[in-house]
């Protein structure tokens, strides 16, 4: 019987980044991190990449870093899926997560989000770019792409994205006080989207917009564990390499990978 797939897609763009430019080096820096002789290939729950499910790395997507790349995108996405894998997306920027969602929406319809960031990425357009890194849950939700969307780790919410949570009727897990238990158990097709910026910085100082107040890993896996859906697609965006320590948010990338990926495979993605 042959292995469950998991399609690893880099995606090198950041034009849509403000402030810095630097998450388009990011795809090979997690990939040197996860097939790194520093560790090994298994997962928490057991199981290991190449004996239990295969990750199967499909490299970088060529991208212009024009309005083009998201057709790009997602029809990349959406060939992954309708060949019998399960994609995770490797960014480059947020704004990765509009063209994915949509490759996803184009194969299973519509999809139930889990968000972890340290931002809403609500802006109705930042700095008159409506495809900025700060606007892709914007996009999603009004082209009707997600029928649920669940965010994690919000600790910088102003007045505009209060109300774009409000006119999309966006469910936000409040930071202060957080335990993985307040995050709801999802319903499927379950899409999942981790903003390294999510995890506070003394754990993956390795972003462009850093904030203090973070998650931890150990938080974002104990949210991910409760989930029994499957899960049909993700992404990992704006790992900076060019602020990363000793390589320490890439690994963290790393460990994500496998474990998003294990978990793809656990719920019968």
């Amino acid at each position: 019987m042959p292995l469950p797939v998991i399609d690893l897609i880099g995606l090198p763009s950041d034009s849509n980044s403000s402030f810095e430019r630097g998450p388009a080096l990011a795809p090979n820096a997690i990939r040197r991190a996860l097939w790194s002789d520093r560790g090994n290939l298994a997962c928490e729950d057991g199981q290991e990449i190449g004996i239990d499910f295969d990750l199967r790395d499909r490299g970088d997507l060529y991208l212009r870093e024009d309005a083009g790349d998201d057709a790009v995108i997602a029809e990349a996405v959406e060939a992954s899926i309708r060949s019998g894998a399960t994609p995770l997306a490797l960014g480059g920027d947020h704004a990765m997560s509009h063209p994915v969602v949509r490759g996803v929406h184009a194969a299973c319809g519509p999809v139930t989000i889990l968000h972890f960031d340290a931002h809403p990425d609500l802006y109705d357009d930042f700095g008159g770019n409506p495809r900025s890194h700060a606007s892709p849950f914007a996009r999603i939700m009004e082209a009707g792409l997600a029928s649920r969307l669940v965010q994690v780790g919000i600790r910088t919410l102003n007045a505009h994205c209060r109300a774009q949570a409000g006119r999309f009727g966006v469910e936000i897990v409040p930071m202060a006080d957080f335990a993985p238990g307040m995050v709801p158990v999802l319903a499927g097709p379950l899409y999942i989207s981790i903003d390294l910026d999510g995890i506070d910085p003394a754990e993956a100082p390795g972003v462009s917009h850093p904030e203090p107040g973070g998650l931890t890993l150990r938080e974002v896996l104990a949210v991910l564990r409760r989930q029994t859906a499957p899960i049909v697609g993700a992404d990992i965006v704006e790992l900076n390499p060019r602020f990363d320590q000793n390589e320490r948010t890439a690994i963290l990338a790393a460990k994500l990978v496998r474990e998003v990926s294990a978990l793809m495979v656990h719920n019968g993605s």
